[in-house]
């Protein structure tokens, strides 16, 4: 796990699969600038707490969650507490291969869900056309603040991200 804190934000992670490190060496730092750029203009702070698992557990996570049998890229949990913001479960197969699919390097791609995951910390929603839109440009803001690609110019589909 790395504490890491950033202009009021601490990021805390957690490695339940191991092969995440794999994956993304300096995922630590990368989830603590995407959870940072996505607080950018709320100018919320407080601690958020990112599981990096298997698809098993985030099937697991959804199921009981929401219902779904199925493994899902990113969860959001708010945690309703005073200097608590909340947690993001991220399952490791599923981004690995939308990143694929989607022609886009993991790191841009978890760095995306990352932000996605915080904006639902902070109550946004993609349920409704305008709300998505919302959400959808506070994310491109985001990923541009960090430098990274905008996921949704010349998308062709919109994301099932919860």
């Amino acid at each position: 796990m790395d504490g890491t804190a950033t202009e009021g934000v601490t990021v805390d992670v957690i490695f339940a699969d191991p092969a995440w490190r794999r994956l993304l060496p300096r995922a630590e730092a990368l989830a603590r600038r995407a959870a940072t750029a996505a607080l950018h203009e709320s100018g919320a702070g407080g601690v958020i707490t990112v599981l990096l698992a298997d698809d098993r557990a985030l099937r697991r996570l959804n199921a009981e969650h929401r219902g779904k049998d199925k493994p899902t890229n990113v969860l959001s949990f708010p945690a309703g507490m005073p200097g608590q913001l909340g947690d993001i479960a991220l399952a490791l197969g599923v981004v690995r291969r939308e990143a694929l699919a989607a022609g886009r390097r993991p790191a841009a791609h978890f760095a995306h869900l990352v932000a996605h995951g915080t904006l639902h910390l902070l109550g946004h929603d993609h349920i409704a056309a305008g709300e998505a839109r919302r959400m959808e440009q506070a994310e491109a803001r985001a990923m541009h603040r960090m430098r990274l690609p905008n996921p949704w110019r010349n998308a062709a589909t919109r994301s099932d991200a919860a």
